[in-house]
């Protein structure tokens, strides 16, 4: 979590929301991100998403890891985390309605949506 509120600290210091995101795999990390959206003018470039295409990008598929994030991931980034296969998610704040452990829409654990197989673990520090 450490390694997330300093990607969260680059986030914040270039005008973005303060959200960083760190993905492990096998005790190493594989991916890792900030906020970018703003930035890049482009909503979908969040800090979970980016660390998702990150792992992706250095060759290694997330599925089975677990992702770190300051923020509870939200609608988009559980859609993202679920069709990736994340097995567990640890974050440190809610994000309001917007979270994705959040009824009505709590797409991040649902176990309504058979093709995505079992929800992830959610930890919240």
């Amino acid at each position: 979590m450490h390694r997330c509120l300093e990607l969260a600290e680059i986030a914040a210091s270039q005008g973005e929301s303060p959200v960083g995101s760190v993905i492990v795999k096998n005790g190493i990390i594989i991916g890792e991100a900030y906020e970018q959206s703003k930035q890049l003018q482009d909503i979908t470039r969040h800090a979970e998403t980016l660390a998702l295409l990150d792992a992706l990008h250095k060759g290694t598929h997330p599925a089975g890891a677990t992702m770190y994030t300051n923020v509870e991931p939200c609608l988009l980034c559980s859609y993202a985390i679920r069709h990736y296969r994340i097995a567990a998610v640890v974050f440190m704040k809610h994000a309001g309605e917007l979270g994705g452990t959040r009824e009505p829409f709590n797409i991040l654990t649902t176990d309504k949506v058979q093709a995505w197989g079992a929800a992830p673990e959610i930890h919240i520090m």
